[in-house]
């Protein structure tokens, strides 16, 4: 089996000496996990980082043995955000929820785009509500829709909107920029507890029933806002 194809590094780790193991996700196989022989050799050391885009080749001798990935780099992205504290954890955040949430060996031209996508609107203003947004249209894509619109009910009081999501046991206050995606929000207690919201929904809904653990890097990445 052998084939080209275009791809972002969502994982790496050490193999030995000189090699990785990596899962890359392309655009017309899914996610792929093999080996990049070479890996700390500097011609190749300073573009494997998680998120960049590579050219790669694959190459494996049967489709139930681990392959090997022969690596350029096409775009890169990280290096951009290394004095970016929030953002290059932003970064690993969201590779590391994209190999979470994807199968193997699975083509998804959507998730493609939505990890093209990512890095426009990490680059724009309102960048931490935008990156909360793509979170929830990452859960829609892979079969874990969250509207909104459809469980809170609009409520005005004192003048002002406001949406709410009750249950017989508690009572949720939804942030308004999760409903309505023009509203405009600075304030980062705000975003906070939208992105609180849909943590909780991640964990409740798609972890634990999946029996896969609370991601360590989406840990590091909301300790650096806080």
């Amino acid at each position: 089996m052998n084939w080209d194809d275009t791809g972002f590094l969502i994982y790496k780790n050490r193999y030995n000496e000189n090699s990785l193991i990596a899962e890359i996700f392309t655009k017309n196989h899914g996610k792929v996990s093999g080996i990049i022989f070479g890996s700390t050799s500097k011609k190749i050391k300073s573009y494997l980082q998680l998120g960049n885009q590579l050219h790669i080749n694959y190459n494996s001798k049967s489709v139930n043995r681990i392959g090997y990935f022969k690596t350029e780099i096409q775009k890169v992205y990280s290096p951009i955000y290394f004095d970016h504290k929030q953002k290059l954890s932003c970064i690993s955040s969201a590779m590391n929820m994209i190999r979470l949430l994807t199968a193997e060996q699975q083509k998804n031209y959507k998730i493609f785009d939505l990890i093209e996508n990512f890095y426009f609107l990490i680059s724009q203003n309102e960048w931490l509500k935008r990156y909360i947004l793509w979170e929830l249209d990452l859960f829609k894509v892979t079969g874990y829709d969250l509207d909104l619109s459809k469980l809170a009910t609009k409520k005005i009081t004192n003048n002002e909107t406001i949406y709410v999501v009750e249950t017989s046991r508690e009572k949720k206050i939804v942030p308004n920029f999760l409903i309505d995606e023009n509203s405009n929000t600075k304030d980062l207690k705000t975003l906070l507890t939208g992105l609180k919201l849909v943590s909780d929904y991640l964990e409740k809904t798609i972890l634990k029933p999946n029996n896969l653990s609370y991601p360590n890097s989406r840990l590091e990445f909301i300790n650096t806002l806080k």
